[in-house]
């Protein structure tokens, strides 16, 4: 994260959204304003990139990983969630298409990466369904103080998205957002994660170190990787009661089409529902 510039992984993030609508026609997650916000120029350059074959299972694990997080959202509320808190939120349209009368939708990112978002939806005349702004930085303030400030309510059961962010914050960081979020009276978390690059299979590997090292140039290094099962024991330890991390073969299988005695892929990308 640079001072004074939108995050390039928040834009990176849009970019993958942007070229499923096109390139996938949106098949595992529909998102009619992600291009509109990347705007023209970008969502071209996303579309073009689309068309190298080894960018294809990263966009795809990209519209997954959020509608995973959606489904278990609309889950809760039917459960009685009123409070949607979507932190690192990028350009993220969630609020924008919020489907839940009666659902409160916060946004918590970086201010720079948040002003140029609001600039953006602005320009484009999408004012419409905001969310409530709240402007952080994870590493220097305490999220508990700021979402109150922006009206937030302890005691209303609540469900946090937490997408992109994790493996860019130290553990520290890390566990001190999710002891605040399983600290809340009824709350739930979907959030992604790696596991150590040493887990991965050879073949997999060396693309996984060429990820990281770009986002390392680019100003955003990944600092933090989790195994799956001490991961598991932590959260556990934290309070949550109920756990559901899906790894890259399961992923494939709800959402790729990989049947479903295909052999397991081995170490990658998970996303958790963790919940209380």
């Amino acid at each position: 994260m640079r001072v004074s510039e939108p995050s390039r992984t928040a834009m990176g993030a849009a970019a993958y959204r942007a070229a499923h609508q096109n390139v996938d026609g949106g098949a595992i997650f529909r998102d009619p304003y992600a291009r509109r916000i990347l705007g023209e120029e970008a969502s071209a350059e996303a579309d073009l990139k689309a068309e190298v074959p080894s960018t294809r299972s990263f966009r795809l694990f990209m519209a997954a990983r959020s509608r995973y997080a959606e489904d278990c959202l609309a889950l809760s509320v039917a459960k009685g969630v009123r409070q949607a808190v979507i932190l690192g939120a990028g350009l993220d349209t969630f609020a924008l298409r919020n489907p839940h009368a009666g659902l409160k939708v916060f946004e918590v990112d970086h201010p720079a990466t948040q002003s140029w978002k609001r600039m953006r939806l602005s320009e484009i005349g999408l004012t419409r369904n905001l969310p409530t702004f709240v402007p952080i930085d994870f590493e220097q303030e305490d999220l508990g103080t700021r979402l109150a400030d922006c009206g937030f309510e302890r005691e209303t059961p609540s469900f946090f998205i937490w997408l992109g962010v994790v493996p860019y914050l130290t553990e520290p960081s890390v566990f001190a957002l999710l002891r605040f979020v399983a600290g809340l009276p009824s709350s739930s978390i979907v959030f992604d994660y790696s596991e150590p690059l040493e887990n991965y299979p050879a073949e997999r590997r060396a693309r996984a170190e060429e990820m990281g090292a770009r986002t390392a140039a680019a100003g955003e290094p990944w600092l933090t990787h989790f195994d799956p099962k001490q991961l598991a024991d932590r959260l556990l330890s934290l309070g949550f009661r109920s756990l559901e991390d899906i790894g890259p073969t399961e992923m494939a299988k709800r959402f790729f089409g990989l049947p479903a005695d295909a052999p397991d892929r081995g170490a990658g990308p998970h996303v958790v529902f963790a919940d209380k």
